[in-house]
């Protein structure tokens, strides 16, 4: 027999569709980790256009927990019900047509509803009949769960000479992202399904967008960069670099704020419909900038 666990909790569903800016973090100094919630950038065709269709695209669904906390709209425990305010999904396997639930139905689909519990891994869980199957999450929604498992993190910042020693005016100074995973620097790909329907979405980095601090333009690179290793000597960087045209004497504290911008593009398909979500990472370190003069002497 199907029975209730627990006691009740009551939670109240806030549910929104909008457009949004894509999601970013900036981090400065060596630590920080992004935890990130993918949203809809709001075009036509970006995100889950049906094949040879038209259509208008809005922002991701919203769900909202008791006391007004965000909570996510489809996990392990099902797709969020705005009419039930709990996770549903159908009971597996079916409770034999003898279990009380069914109130003598032969017909219909018997569903698990389970609700978090504030402050606590415990769930309030019962067991409800319904005449028919409930509509599944939107293709685009499981993409927004597929990439609510990415733990995405701005980067550190590798150069050379590095943030504790002194660049140089006229000297390149190398560019890169110091700790290369696919956290940093991707391919990342993740794969969320409810019932029959999988929707994979893959983060790849696009480019890391280089601001020195100085009047000079930001330098945009194809990829993480090249760490530098002695044995290139003095040459420049064969991917990512940067020169100097003043030192940082002037700035304050001495010193340039470089700010690397990590920008990904994720694709996502699945469920007949595909789509694109721009995100970006930033972080940033103090530069020092120093100028070497030659000094002539007599003897």
């Amino acid at each position: 027999m199907l029975t209730e666990l627990g006691a009740a909790g009551l939670l109240v569903l806030a549910a929104g569709l909008a457009a949004v800016a894509p999601p970013t973090c900036s981090v400065t100094g060596l630590g920080g980790e992004c935890q990130v919630e993918a949203t809809d950038p709001g075009s036509p065709g970006d995100q889950g256009t049906p094949p040879g269709g038209g259509g208008t695209s809005t922002g991701p669904r919203v769900c909202r927990g008791w006391s007004g906390e965000e909570i996510e709209c489809v996990n392990g425990l099902g797709t969020w019900s705005d009419s039930r305010s709990c996770y549903m999904q159908p009971a597996d396997p079916q409770p034999p047509f003898e279990d009380p639930v069914w109130e003598g139905r032969t017909d219909g689909v018997v569903y698990r509803c389970m609700i978090p519990q504030p402050g606590s891994s415990a769930m309030w869980t019962t067991y409800q009949w319904l005449p028919e199957a409930l509509p599944g999450p939107s293709p685009r929604e499981l993409a927004q769960a597929a990439v609510e498992q990415m733990e995405f993190r701005a980067g550190l910042l590798g150069m050379n000479p590095d943030a504790d020693a002194l660049s140089v005016v006229g000297l390149q100074t190398w560019l890169w992202i110091a700790d290369p995973d696919e956290h940093t620097v991707g391919p990342m790909t993740r794969t969320a399904t409810a019932g029959a329907v999988s929707v994979t979405a893959t983060a790849r980095l696009d480019e890391v967008v280089w601001d020195m601090g100085d009047d000079g333009a930001p330098v945009s690179c194809d990829g993480p960069g090249t760490p530098y290793d002695p044995s290139y000597g003095g040459g420049d960087s064969p991917t990512c670099g940067y020169t100097y045209d003043r030192s940082s004497a002037r700035e304050p504290d001495e010193a340039y704020t470089v700010t690397a911008t990590s920008r990904w593009v994720v694709e996502w398909a699945g469920g007949g419909q595909s789509g694109t979500i721009p995100m970006e990472f930033s972080r940033s370190a103090e530069v020092r900038v120093g100028e070497v003069q030659a000094l002539v002497t007599r003897r």
